[in-house]
């Protein structure tokens, strides 16, 4: 007997952190190993991403997944069933194969992801390690450093404020463990800010507060830097500030002008550019992300050359973790960093190959969470087995983020002396990239 040749598949619908289902797959062993993935879904999506298969009929807003469900027990299952689980590459391919099309929209990715997921996690168990050491072997250990919410806007709060994420970075702090409970004091400071200025404090998708009564974007710069002063710590030193600004949210193609509702303001590319660089100037900004829309690479490419060689500008919608995007981006010379969203490309293969290229041509990997989460971990294994070095899950707040900040905690005691975490000299990689 093969004790890790797949003997069982069940799937089921089940619900993230919006209260809209999602697909859950489980796969068992001939050995009695047992492997789970629960699938993300997103909220803004890059219109470059795979499909996530929904039902479109009248239960449950029509994002129910039944069809997606039958799909695994009924298509994937039966391709699967007696073949060897640590094959995670011929699992993969035979998965997409069988879809037959270009973005898995038959099948649907949400499908073919759980599966994926759930291969990979039943193959370490069956192989007594944790999963970042069953993918990224003996020289996976590097802890990311966490990019983490405090504010949530744009489509992850009704669009309340146009910029989506108003984030930080513990870049000056020795462990992910400090670097966390740094967060969480701004976190707190930031919470304390908003009942002082008369906020009220409300949640977001992704767990950071919902910006009520918000006059400009650029207030949300200045309270989250007070707040950072406020938890003792120095912007810029001790923490950076992060934006997603996803600028694809608000782009009109058609006239070409970025429409800032909130301020009643219409920028050309140009100005957007312009408005970005002033920020960066003005506040202790480290990351941008999406900071031009993905149907705009001359903004792009502009923000990346003006700003390349100072700070991480980051690709999300722009690069949906699709290597033929990146490779585009990488001979414009638009952005420096990628994010990487299993769901946006739809295998465990696929994310690796596209980690691994992001690596390979001197860009920066982010592995992301979506805001559509459960209470699946497996980001982080995938940010320590590729030594990717950084990880965006969203806040503090709420479980299906903190699980995920919880499991780094646990895996960089694992790792003990032999794990590595880069705070902020990761970024130094940054100057020598464009």
């Amino acid at each position: 007997m093969n004790p890790f040749e797949i003997s069982a598949i069940e799937a089921r619908q089940v619900f993230d952190s919006r209260a809209n289902p999602t697909v859950e797959v489980d796969i068992r062993l001939a050995g009695g190993a047992f492997g789970r993935g629960t699938v993300p879904s997103g909220a803004s999506t890059g219109a470059y991403e795979v499909l996530e298969l929904r039902d479109g009929e009248k239960e449950l807003g029509g994002k129910s997944v039944r069809k997606a469900v039958s799909h695994v027990e009924n298509e994937l299952a039966p391709l699967l069933l007696g073949m060897d689980a640590r094959d995670q590459a011929l699992i993969d391919q035979k998965m997409i194969e069988l879809d037959g099309t270009e973005n898995k929209s038959r099948l649907g990715a949400n499908a073919i992801l759980g599966c994926s997921m759930a291969a990979a996690h039943a193959a370490a168990a069956a192989s007594g390690e944790p999963l970042f050491r069953y993918l990224g072997g003996a020289n996976a250990r590097t802890i990311p450093l966490p990019m983490i919410q405090i504010i949530g806007g744009g489509a992850h709060a009704l669009h309340s404020i146009d910029i989506q994420d108003f984030l930080i970075i513990p870049i000056g702090l020795p462990t992910f463990e400090e670097g966390f409970a740094a967060v969480v004091n701004v976190y707190n400071a930031a919470k304390k800010l908003f009942i002082r200025t008369g906020r009220p404090v409300s949640i977001a998708d992704e767990g950071g507060f919902w910006p009520s009564n918000f006059k400009t974007n650029e207030e949300g710069l200045s309270l989250l830097t007070e707040a950072i002063a406020e938890a003792g710590y120095t912007p810029g030193k001790e923490i950076g500030i992060a934006l997603d600004i996803a600028a694809s949210e608000f782009y009109d193609r058609e006239t070409g002008l970025y429409e800032l509702k909130l301020e009643n303001r219409k920028l050309t590319t140009s100005e957007m550019v312009d408005m970005v660089c002033d920020w960066v100037d003005r506040y202790a900004i480290v990351s941008i992300e999406d900071g031009c829309s993905e149907f705009d690479w001359e903004g792009s490419v502009e923000l990346t050359r003006r700003l390349g060689k100072r700070i991480q500008i980051i690709g999300d919608d722009l690069f949906t973790t699709r290597i033929d995007r990146i490779r585009t981006g990488i001979e414009k010379g638009a952005c420096n960093s990628v994010l990487i969203k299993m769901n946006q490309i739809g295998t465990i293969t696929e994310t690796l190959d596209a980690i691994e290229y992001t690596k390979n041509h001197g860009y920066l990997p982010v592995i992301s969470a979506r805001s559509g989460e459960t209470e699946d971990a497996t980001i982080v294994h995938l940010a320590i087995a590729t030594n990717a070095g950084q990880l965006k899950v969203g806040s503090v707040a709420r479980t299906e983020r903190t699980v995920k900040w919880n499991e780094a905690i646990r895996m960089e005691q694992l790792l003990g002396k032999s794990g590595i975490y880069p705070a902020g000299s990761i970024f130094d990689r940054i100057k020598t990239t464009l």
